[in-house]
């Protein structure tokens, strides 16, 4: 807990996350470095806490008003821009680490890609609101992007997790998931009722925040238990049925956020650095790593550019969505470990996917901030009441 809060604040010093940070002491004090800390029982089970308490504030975080907003062209851009790495991914993986003997062998290539569809948009939002370019058109529509490219990233995942199972057939796993959107639905409707009578008898009330944290982990509970989805689904959909109470999610974020960055959050990341041993790295290792985090790189821009273009958006302002789509932070870190569970990402794939992390992460603002210094209409500050008027698609 020191360590991640030391190496955290270090980070932030020199304008990254705290996530880095935690990741860095985590390998520091793991088996790779000095050893102090292994992984056990009581670890894994916080870090599963910490990893539900993430998805359930990313759920909160959702702003369904700027997916309408942003509309049909945010999502032509999430889909390339999940296509695109989801495809390098798994070239990467079947050209350096194939093992065509190994039944699941293709289930494991398209997890290395579903890692690289992942999108972490929060270093993208402060570089964006520090030049000002946060409210423009292009800031919209990374952030748009961003969440639809969460959600799609999170139905492909539990679509792979399930098929790890060889007696699953196909038609059933397709039927899981579609019954438990059905059962999101129904519930969702329900508990957002009532969420709006709570808000009214109870503002700001702890119990508030209680309950609905309670909510969390019983979703999580009944997507892995009943629907064989991963519990991280559950807690984000959770997170999305109150994202518009806006007095309550606030609230309720606010509660949350503590109890998440007091203890579970850091004790999840530090997890994932523990779990990257870096003694058994090879040449071989080296040389994926690098060109995993090169393909990470120019897949979101190119994927994401496209989707830009085919939008109407100009190529300078196509290139710089890309740029603000690189970043993975703890989005690609909450995949990883599922994938590790599941049995499709072996233990001396975490390097590669730390290393992914940590150069996205630390080359975005760079990256972005010179990608939008030219002055054009898309990356300009606009009022709300011009996003209202905009058609809800393909008005770019």
């Amino acid at each position: 807990m020191l360590f991640t809060k030391i190496f955290g604040l270090t980070s932030e010093r020199v304008h990254m996350p705290q996530v880095v940070g935690a990741l860095v002491a985590g390998v520091l004090v793991g088996p790779s470095c000095l050893a102090w800390v292994g992984e056990t029982d009581f670890l894994v089970k916080a870090a599963e806490i910490g990893v539900i308490i993430l998805m359930f504030n990313a759920g909160l975080d959702t702003d369904l008003e700027e997916l309408k907003t942003t509309g049909f062209a945010s999502f032509i851009i999430a889909v390339i821009g999940v296509l695109v790495p989801l495809a390098g991914g798994m070239g990467c993986y079947l050209i350096f680490r194939s093992e065509p003997a190994d039944p699941m062998n293709m289930l494991k290539a398209a997890f290395i890609g579903v890692v690289l569809t992942a999108t972490s948009v929060s270093i993208t939002v402060e570089t964006l609101r520090e030049m000002g370019k946060l409210k423009s058109k292009v800031g919209t529509a990374i952030l748009g992007a961003a969440v639809i490219d969460d959600i799609l990233g999170i139905v492909v995942l539990t679509v792979l997790t399930a098929f790890t199972d060889p007696s699953v057939k196909p038609l059933l796993v397709f039927g899981r998931i579609f019954a438990f959107f059905i059962f999101v639905l129904v519930v969702g409707f329900v508990m957002h009722k009532a969420f709006i009578k709570m808000e009214q008898r109870w503002h700001k009330h702890r119990r508030i925040a209680i309950y609905a944290l309670v909510f969390a982990f019983l979703m999580s509970y009944v997507a892995e238990t009943l629907f064989g989805i991963a519990d991280i689904t559950g807690a984000y959909f959770a997170g999305i049925v109150m994202c518009n109470l806006s007095d309550t999610r606030d609230y309720v974020a606010s509660k949350t956020n503590v109890l998440g960055y007091m203890l579970f959050s850091p004790l999840f990341f530090a997890s994932i650095g523990i779990k990257t041993n870096l003694d058994g790295l090879t040449g071989e290792l080296v040389l994926f790593a690098v060109v995993l985090t090169i393909v990470a790189i120019l897949s979101k821009i190119i994927g994401c550019g496209l989707g830009a273009r085919m939008m109407g958006f100009q190529m300078y302002d196509a290139i710089s969505i890309g740029l603000g789509m690189v970043s993975r932070g703890e989005v690609a870190l909450i995949v990883a470990q599922k994938g590790e569970q599941a049995g499709l990402i072996n233990s001396e794939m975490f390097p590669a996917i730390v290393l992914v992390v940590i150069v996205t992460t630390l080359v975005t603002p760079i990256l972005l901030k010179f990608g939008m210094k030219r002055e054009t209409p898309a990356n300009t500050e606009f009022s709300a009441r011009e996003a209202e008027q905009m058609p809800k698609a393909g008005r770019y």
